[in-house]
């Protein structure tokens, strides 16, 4: 078995309401980070981690289910938790064990009771959070409405660290908002992506949201708050250790989006737990 460093190792528990996408999630992560060669799908039984039984007839994950994949030459241990009332002692009891969360906000339904819960047994545990606005490709997906409740019901200090690129049947990418760079995905399943330049009619929220950005990661540190005051542009090296800096104090909570059923903006979410 390789070994890691502790600086390399991350102990990850994915977290939600009920049918919000955990497992799905979890299965294109694992395939992404090459753990798996094929995308498990919950709906017909072939998911890695809902592998009794009574999960794969109920279509739900009963007891928390653990993996591991390797991203950037970091080891990733996936906790798959119960969002379902019925078995959400185990989520908790699953939180004990790990060092952060991805808390996933299904992008058609938002925050649900279920979702409270969970957030509240991290606030318990005092767990650095990533929060991931899933299913972007869903009918009558909505980011805005799903990123406002988000910061109505759980945290005021959610922001976004990348923006969707179209919704619904037209979603295709994500727009990172502090490299600047939109990253256009195949609709293949396969997780490849193009890299380019920010959609003219998309400009100008990007802005507004790197705006958004930057000022929370300021906030977040002393001296960059003072650089950010005095006028000074804050560097890449500065927003990534400020960034850093607020989620391990949770003083921010990042937000990203995506599909895991289109695999489609996962490797960005990779990307911010390693971060």
């Amino acid at each position: 078995m390789k070994k890691y460093e502790v600086k390399n190792l991350r102990n990850i528990a994915i977290i939600a309401h009920g049918k919000a996408g955990k497992t799905t999630l979890a299965e294109a992560m694992l395939f992404d980070g090459g753990t798996t060669d094929r995308l498990g799908r919950v709906d017909d039984g072939s998911s890695v981690m809902d592998f009794e039984p009574e999960e794969i007839k109920r279509n739900l994950t009963i007891s928390s289910s653990f993996h591991h994949l390797e991203w950037d030459k970091h080891r990733i241990n996936l906790v798959d938790t119960p969002g379902d009332a019925n078995f959400i002692i185990e989520t908790k009891n699953s939180l004990q064990a790990v060092d952060g969360a991805v808390v996933i906000i299904d992008a058609v339904s938002g925050v649900e009771v279920q979702t409270e819960k969970v957030w509240e047994y991290a606030n318990q545990f005092e767990l650095p959070r990533l929060l991931f606005i899933s299913k972007m490709d869903r009918d009558r997906a909505d980011f805005s409405g799903s990123l406002n409740d988000i910061q109505k019901v759980l945290s005021p200090k959610a922001i976004p660290l990348n923006i969707p690129i179209g919704a619904e049947e037209t979603f295709s990418g994500v727009i990172d908002l502090l490299s600047g760079k939109a990253y256009q995905f195949e609709n293949n399943l396969s997780g490849k992506f193009s890299q380019g330049d920010i959609p003219a009619n998309l400009k100008d929220q990007a802005k507004l949201a790197r705006d958004k950005l930057i000022e929370a990661i300021a906030e977040s540190d002393d001296a960059l708050l003072e650089k950010y005051l005095e006028g000074q542009e804050l560097s890449a090296e500065d927003l990534a250790k400020g960034l850093r800096q607020g989620v391990l104090h949770k003083t921010i909570f990042p937000v990203l989006c995506g599909s895991g059923l289109k695999n489609m903006a996962i490797q960005p979410l990779l990307g911010a737990i390693i971060e």
